[in-house]
């Protein structure tokens, strides 16, 4: 594999050139005072620890993977000096609130931070994440007291955190949980059940887990409205909140899975363990949709970092690869393979969504900045509702792109790529999970249309609809490329309005569609996207002339070539779900 660099000068054109990330801020009166040296100073530090002190560590921790020994799980060699590293540079803490420890930093900058992570080493940088997303729900929703106990050292890196939701019998539909929560007289409670698929529910990396766990409290009502959230730490505290004793928290065994193998998967047995509740019982489900939706997006950011390392690996490869003569090459009997168009093809579809991607990371940064800083209550209001229409478009769509961008990475090396030694087939494997795990994308689609444009009458939409209008609106200098997005634009207006119209009378048609409105949703999304980076072009400061004219050449492809699916996914919706619902169950 060759070595991943981190993409630092495109990320500081999306910053600066296209969203003026200084003067946004300063909009928002977000409280930190950056300038555009800190800025491009923390950039470029990020981009250095995770190419020198990560990436280095990646094929080792696919090779090696997390072992489990009676109810231990040791990661693989490198991982904890590596996250120790981490955690002293102040990575850890860059995001989270000052209140607590943390630096504070912008959402806008902590999105390219966890590209740069994802990219060097997906598995590593997985236990981080969950510990951002517990942190954000701890934060949201538990007391004061709670918050002051278990805040401090998991925003500092020392203590981590984990997620416990599925059963073997309840995934998708948590209403069927059996774990069980009995108050004691102490005011705590002690949990009982198991759960599987836990992300970091072990390791060797920090002190201590907290675990947030869904649980259903004895006499609650059935279904997903008598789920309540716990705290169930690893280990226990005393009174001045130093670690005591063991939580009859145990490990049960881990997961022998295809990709992120650096990454453990437990099943977790809680015994009578000691918990914490957070919030009122029974309100468990929408408290953990605060941590779920930010692991969404952290999910989705996965795709994008697995397509910027396949792509720098697969480009690299291109350009050194003699094979065939090129269709303009007259002179030489071989060619590099970049000069054949397929190649090319592949390249700058995974280009020509990764580059579109990180406009529209730091395009739903500030959004997330948005709700938290800006002083207006309507404009956080707003803010709230449009990332929460984009949330399930944001984990899907980066993560389906992620995958197939690694596919083609892999595909540009041929036989090369499906061995071990150029590393494309790991990004693969590493890659596919992210369109299963956080909620499958089939979900994240019937979230789109079932929650966010059905329930609601469209009210996200209208805000989605405006901002990407206003994007292909504001583009000079590009009529074709304008007008082919306009048309796109103006289908999924049409598109929309019919699924409004007709899911009412027709129950199956929602699921039946949900994918296709999805992808049409994503791919307007990044139309709207590559209009604000052909704007930046104008009077950018950090590419030169043969960089502007790539992205030129970048947004064209895009359209030509990308966008123009929104007619075949147009048709497919309109067809609706009369063929699929023509069989009986029993005639599948």
């Amino acid at each position: 594999m060759s070595d991943y660099q981190a993409p630092i000068n495109d990320m500081l054109f999306t910053l600066h050139d296209v969203f003026n990330i200084i003067g946004k801020l300063q909009d928002l009166k977000h409280p930190l005072e950056l300038d555009e040296e800190l800025v491009n100073a923390i950039l470029e530090e990020a981009g250095r620890f995770a190419s020198q002190v990560w990436a280095p560590i990646n094929r080792n921790g696919d090779e090696q993977g997390c072992q489990f020994d009676s109810g231990l799980v040791s990661t693989p060699d490198g991982f904890k000096q590596a996250y120790q590293q981490f955690v002293e540079s102040g990575w850890a803490s860059f995001y989270a609130s000052d209140k607590y420890g943390g630096q504070g930093m912008p959402k806008a900058l902590h999105v390219l931070l966890e590209e740069m992570l994802y990219a060097s080493n997906t598995s590593l940088c997985l236990y981080p994440s969950l510990t951002t997303g517990a942190i954000h729900a701890i934060l949201t929703h538990a007391s004061d007291e709670l918050k002051d106990i278990w805040l401090p050292k998991m925003v500092e890196g020392r203590w981590a955190g984990a997620m416990c939701l599925t059963e073997s019998h309840a995934g998708t539909d948590l209403g069927l949980i059996k774990t069980k929560a009995q108050p004691t007289d102490d005011g705590h409670y002690e949990v009982t059940g198991t759960k599987i698929f836990i992300t970091g529910g072990e390791q060797d990396l920090t002190e201590n887990i907290v675990h947030l766990v869904l649980a259903r409290v004895a006499g609650a009502p059935e279904g997903v409205k008598g789920i309540s959230l716990f705290i169930v730490p690893k280990m226990t505290l005393d009174d001045q909140g130093n670690i005591q004793s063991p939580n009859a928290v145990h490990c049960g065994s881990i997961e022998h899975k295809m990709g992120i193998k650096g990454s453990a998967t437990c099943v977790m047995n809680f015994d009578g363990a000691k918990a914490y509740l957070v919030g009122e019982e029974n309100q468990g489900l929408k408290y953990m949709f605060s941590m779920m939706n930010n692991e969404r997006l952290s999910i989705g950011i996965q795709g994008i970092g697995l397509t910027s390392r396949s792509l720098q690996t697969a480009t690299a490869y291109a350009k050194e690869r003699l094979q065939s003569r090129g269709p303009l090459d007259k002179k030489s009997d071989t060619s590099y393979i970049v000069e054949h168009p397929d190649v090319r093809k592949m390249l700058f579809w995974m280009r020509s969504h990764l580059e579109a991607s990180r406009v529209s990371l730091v395009w739903l940064g500030l959004l997330v900045d948005r709700i938290t800083d800006h002083p207006e209550a309507t404009e956080r209001a707003k803010a709230d509702k449009l990332v929460a229409f984009m949330t399930p478009v944001a984990k899907a769509f980066y993560s389906d792109f992620g995958f197939e961008a690694c596919n083609k990475g892999l595909q540009v090396l041929g036989g090369h790529g499906y061995i071990r030694e150029w590393g494309q087939e790991q990004l693969v494997r590493d890659a596919r999970i992210a369109q299963i795990y956080e909620g499958t994308n089939g979900i994240q689609a019937m979230d789109l249309i079932g929650r966010k444009l059905l329930s609601d009458g469209g009210e996200g939409y209208q805000l989605f609809k405006t901002a990407i209008w206003q994007a292909v609106a504001s583009l000079e200098g590009y009529a074709d490329i304008q007008q082919s997005m306009q048309k796109a634009l103006d289908a999924h207006y049409e598109t929309t309005e019919w699924i409004l119209n007709n899911s009412q009378d027709r129950p199956a048609l929602a699921g039946s569609v949900a994918t296709d409105y999805l992808q049409f949703t994503g791919i307007c999304w990044f139309a709207s996207m590559w209009a604000l980076a052909l704007n930046g072009l104008k009077n950018s400061r950090f590419l030169n002339s043969q960089q502007k004219q790539e992205k030129e050449a970048l947004a064209q492809f895009f359209c030509q070539k990308v966008l123009v699916q929104y007619q075949s996914l147009q048709s497919s919706i309109y067809a609706g779900e009369d063929s699929l619902m023509m069989l009986s169950a029993e005639q599948i």
